[in-house]
């Protein structure tokens, strides 16, 4: 069965799972108490329940429930990562690494502390979106106190080599973090095996609530904190004050537990089904190419690049059957090209011509069926009516 219009955006977001919603009801209407007012029954009740939502977080990427932060999601982990460590080693050294393809809420954060005198600097990418480990080590210095690299790029899933990349900065004596919102619950990461200090969760890419993310830090004797950015109450260590959500930390838990279990089957199931997709693009469309890692990439993930089509123009022409995107959801007021794909070494042109979906794991086979159809029929169409098939310009 196919219900319109099919979903295929869940790098912007994901439909929050029943079970997950079923969870947090409750903690709206009946147990509806401040997870710090623990001196009654629903402060307390409250209280009880974060505190298993963290272990559920935890298990889901090997750490210790302690050393899981509850925030309002990834954008507001980078910054408390980013930001909070440049804050509290700024006598140390004042450089930072990161990456020429990373979402916005790390370059915007890293562009923010150069306005302060930080030097940052950000190591490129090949032609599908991995980083250059010989560069990214040639650049530390002894002012080097942070590597920040995502787990998986948003716009292509291109998965980076984070083990790699946490044993270069553990032999170099910098922190490293990785903003992984794209990755935990999709993927397995373990924090542990694979040396990252930090870590930014957003539950609303794994079929959670939006609205609540994780930092995850890592425990070490010696190691300084991160210092707050902002300021007003204890809770999260200090680190994130304010009222905690406890009925999206609830669901937060759920969907990472629920990802815990079923995320290898669901891997598999969503993996074959993009494998799928790009076989006919390529096939039935002439001169379609892949943008990312062909293999190497989030398995939910398809980011192509159709020639001579403008992307606007087509995710214009299936609106109203499908929902697709050309890239971050963050960006897509701006009419600037992908920074992702002129990273790869791109011009402007692949950049406005590339579509990006997003398997959810609410999609059947028979809507993949019907977006391989429509996708090709519209792209053939648009080029035989309009040259570049340019997109109608909305008011």
């Amino acid at each position: 069965m196919v219900k319109f219009p099919i979903y295929m955006d869940c790098h912007a977001t994901t439909p929050v799972d029943p079970r997950v919603l079923e969870s947090m009801l409750p903690y709206f209407t009946e147990e509806y108490g401040n997870a710090s007012s623990i001196d009654h029954i629903y402060g307390s009740k409250a209280a009880d329940v974060v505190e298993k939502a963290r272990k559920q977080v935890a298990e889901l990427i090997n750490a210790s429930p302690t050393e899981t932060i509850f925030t309002s999601g990834a954008t507001e982990s980078d910054n408390i990562a980013i930001q909070g460590i440049a804050k509290a080693y700024e006598k140390k050294g004042r450089h930072i690494v990161t990456c020429t393809t990373e979402h916005k809420a790390v370059l915007d954060t890293c562009t923010h502390l150069e306005s302060l005198g930080w030097s940052v600097t950000r190591v490129p990418v090949d032609h599908v979106g991995t980083i250059d480990l010989q560069k990214l080590e040639e650049c530390i210095t002894n002012q080097t106190v942070l590597i920040s690299v995502a787990f998986a790029n948003n716009e292509i899933g291109t998965i980076a080599p984070i083990e790699e990349i946490g044993k270069i900065a553990r032999d170099h004596g910098v922190l490293f973090h990785t903003d992984a919102a794209q990755a935990v619950g999709h993927i397995p990461v373990d924090v542990q095996k694979m040396n990252i200090d930090m870590m930014s969760i957003s539950a609303h890419k794994v079929y959670g609530p939006k609205g609540i993310g994780v930092l995850y830090i890592r425990h070490e004797a010696g190691r300084t904190m991160p210092t707050p950015i902002t300021h007003g109450g204890g809770q999260e260590r200090a680190l994130r004050p304010g009222t905690l959500n406890v009925p999206a930390i609830v669901g937060a838990g759920k969907a990472l537990s629920l990802a815990r279990r079923e995320m290898h089957a669901e891997g598999e199931r969503l993996a074959s089904w993009a494998n799928r997709m790009k076989v006919e693009f390529l096939n039935r469309i002439e001169s379609a190419e892949q943008n990312g890692h062909p293999v190497m990439k989030l398995p939910h993930n398809l980011n192509m690049y159709f020639r001579g089509t403008e992307s606007k123009a087509i995710i214009q022409a299936v609106s109203s059957e499908i929902a697709i995107s050309a890239g971050s959801a963050c960006t897509t007021k701006s009419v600037e090209p992908s920074h992702v794909i002129l990273a790869l070494g791109y011009d402007e042109q692949r950049a406005h011509s590339s579509v990006r979906f997003g398997l959810s794991r609410f999609n059947t086979e028979e809507e993949v069926g019907f977006v391989i159809d429509r996708i090709v029929d519209t792209v053939n169409r648009l080029r035989r009516i309009g040259g570049r098939g340019r997109a109608v310009q909305m008011s």
